[in-house]
């Protein structure tokens, strides 16, 4: 697989959060450097963040710290659900959130539904770590597809769908519409739930502010999601949707005797405390979601 295009030369990676604001770390080698039928692809070793990839100049995981990004992302709405059995992930080539919702015994089905097999390519050489042999479970089930196509198409339902994506531009920019949306609800139903990143309250206010908007005209259950993710810069919004099921409905002791039940162990960030703090939300954000 290995092309060398010397994309990535610099000695600092740079993650940009906005014209004037910049996340900035220290570059090792770098593994691979190629670009795939959708996107240029870049995998490094670095000090603080174990192995890291970009899509396109953009940082999307490390072994380091994906957990803050995937735990969530997986954990808060499966957790929500009484008894999730069917999971759709749209994107998610890494591998990450599928390893998290196979830790539910009783998951018997995950589809993962991503655009760009040279993401799984290098998830699969690179990042052992990140994904820990979801893409062997027999359980899991691999789709090179467009996930906007492969959503209209589908007429299997699902409890889960989570919308592990790029920011949303490029490929991935329809499917943060609410067309989208809409045929999202339609798979999961009254009782499903959807969960996907949004982006910086502090930085991509506009885009915040559109989504959610985006998700309310949808669903009737929409939660913000806050958490800190280091490799993204910061503080960072997620939401949960679905038209009945509420996570604030779960306090904390819900949440550990659900975590104790399923036998979901091994966890860096998610637990009943967490859950709580995820979902309160600051007063900026709430001026802003208004």
């Amino acid at each position: 697989m290995k092309k060398t295009n010397h994309y990535l030369s610099e000695q600092f990676i740079t993650e940009w959060l906005s014209p004037d604001v910049g996340f900035v770390f220290r570059s090792g080698q770098v593994l691979d450097d190629f670009s795939s039928q959708y996107q240029h692809i870049e995998v490094m070793e670095t000090a603080a963040f174990g192995r890291v990839f970009r899509l396109d100049g953009y940082l999307m995981t490390s072994e380091a710290d994906e957990w803050f990004y995937h735990e969530n992302l997986n954990h808060i709405p499966a957790i929500t659900h009484p008894d999730p059995r069917t999971a759709l992930i749209i994107g998610g080539g890494d591998g990450g959130s599928a390893r998290q919702l196979l830790k539910y015994p009783g998951m018997e089905r995950v589809v993962v539904c991503e655009l760009d097999a040279g993401v799984v390519a290098i998830a699969e050489e690179y990042f052992e770590k990140v994904h820990q042999g979801a893409f062997h479970d027999p359980r899991l089930e691999l789709v090179i597809a467009d996930g906007l196509h492969y959503v209209a198409q589908c007429q299997q339902p699902f409890d889960l769908i989570v919308l592990d994506l790029t920011d949303p531009q490029g490929y991935a920019e329809p499917l943060y519409g609410r067309e989208f949306f809409t045929e999202c609800a339609r798979l999961i139903g009254d009782h499903g739930l959807l969960s996907l990143h949004v982006g910086s309250p502090q930085f991509h206010p506009e885009r915040c502010r559109h989504l959610f908007s985006e998700l309310k005209a949808v669903f009737r259950v929409v939660r913000p999601v806050l958490i800190p993710i280091t490799l993204y810069g910061g503080f960072w919004a997620m939401a949960c949707a679905s038209q009945l099921r509420d996570p604030k409905r779960l306090d904390a002791d819900m949440v550990e005797q659900r975590l104790q039940q399923r036998g979901i162990a091994g966890l860096h960030y998610y637990n009943g405390d967490t859950h709580q703090a995820a979902l309160a939300v600051p007063n900026f954000v709430r001026e802003l979601l208004s």
